[in-house]
């Protein structure tokens, strides 16, 4: 078993620290929010996840898992540490890095040798920008990249027993023992640090699109009535396609597959490229709940001050996340048309985990109340 620092105790870092201590590894996180280290300290979890609470707890318990808000403390028994750090969409569309850069230049006199793996999602080319960074403060630490691929309400699962592990860097031996390290039964890519950055977003676009196709075909058949639902089962069944990402919704949101495609679109256009088909997936996402606000609006046309109630809050089912939810666009859309929009999720509020942002819904306490 190692040692392992994890820098950032967001959903991300988070579970991986606690699935890290329930296989018998000493974790300790680093998170800079003070506020947050105390809940933690004391088992409270912040997340609204399976199990994570359940495992903060036994981690707590065996002594394997503690939290400070130091970064340099956290790091200093390590032999491995896992960035997990914020890297949002900038005004333009590209992934902001300011925090990770900062983490990185705060750790590099601290790091000596130990290896320093890359969890966040982050721009091809950070990982060797990283080590540049690094070398040049005269810390000879390895950098590896380590995407996750965690979704949320499921993300304890998706780390404890991974369909796949990539893992890329210039170090050989550092690549090795990273892929090695949680003793997954699952295949390990084990590529150069681009490809391994690359193959996230790749991820994340794919699945984006499929959900565009499946939006696009509901609204076909809406418009030639046939059933959505047998074509959709339909294609699921056939092997080269698979049943995945063909659920006909609002849309995709949360806090990966909007940013990522941006990011991904950013980083085409700064090679002179594009990617048509994910380009479209963004705008049919966009128009999809433009469509289901106009949708609702239809039915409350010619209704004096239309009271609108709205189920469910955060961007899909099992997690209390709300960032770039579908439900919230589609509430505000429908509540810049002069409905009263009452909200209502058991885990979601109507600030959410997007910031806390002023927002024109009016939250309920109940779906109950929301309906009436």
């Amino acid at each position: 078993m190692a040692d392992i620092a994890v820098i950032g105790a967001g959903y991300v870092g988070l579970t991986l620290a606690v699935g890290a201590a329930s296989m018998g590894h000493d974790v300790t996180v680093g998170e800079a929010d003070a506020e947050r280290v105390a809940d933690l300290t004391k088992g409270h979890c912040p997340l609204f996840e399976a199990g994570v609470g359940d495992l903060l707890r036994e981690g707590l318990a065996s002594g394997r898992l503690t939290f400070t808000t130091s970064n340099t403390d956290a790091v200093t028994a390590a032999e491995f540490v896992f960035l997990s750090l914020p890297t949002p969409s900038s005004a333009d569309g590209s992934a902001d890095l300011s925090v990770l850069h900062a983490v990185v230049d705060e750790l590099a006199p601290h790091l000596g040798e130990r290896v320093l793996v890359l969890k966040s999602t982050v721009p091809v080319g950070t990982n060797r920008d990283v080590t540049a960074s690094l070398r040049a403060a005269g810390c000879p630490a390895p950098v590896v990249s380590n995407p996750e691929f965690l979704r949320e309400g499921t993300a304890l699962a998706d780390f404890m027993s991974p369909d796949h592990v990539v893992v890329g860097g210039d170090d050989p031996e550092a690549v090795t023992q990273v892929g090695a390290l949680f003793d997954s039964d699952c295949p390990v890519t084990s590529t150069d640090p681009m490809s391994a950055e690359l193959v996230k977003y790749a991820t994340n676009a794919y699945l984006a699109t499929r959900v565009m196709m499946a939006n696009s075909f509901a609204d076909l058949c809406e418009a030639l009535g046939a059933d959505i639902e047998a074509v959709t089962t339909g294609l699921g069944r056939d092997h080269r396609i698979g049943p995945h990402f063909l659920q006909p919704g609002p849309g995709f949101g949360g806090s990966c597959f909007p940013k990522d495609a941006r990011a991904l679109l950013d980083l085409a256009a700064d090679h002179g490229l594009e990617v048509p088909i994910l380009a479209a997936a963004v705008k049919v996402n966009a128009d999809r709940q433009v469509r289901m606000a106009e949708a609702v609006l239809a039915e409350v046309a010619g209704v004096f001050e239309p009271v609108v109630g709205l189920w469910g809050l955060a961007f899909k089912a099992g997690t209390d996340d709300t960032r770039e939810s579908p439900a919230l666009n589609i509430g505000e859309l429908i509540a810049a048309r002069g409905a009263t929009v009452q909200a209502y999720d058991p885990e979601a509020s109507v600030g959410g985990t997007d910031g806390g942002q002023a927002n024109p819904l009016t939250p309920c306490d109940s779906a109950l109340n929301a309906a009436t």
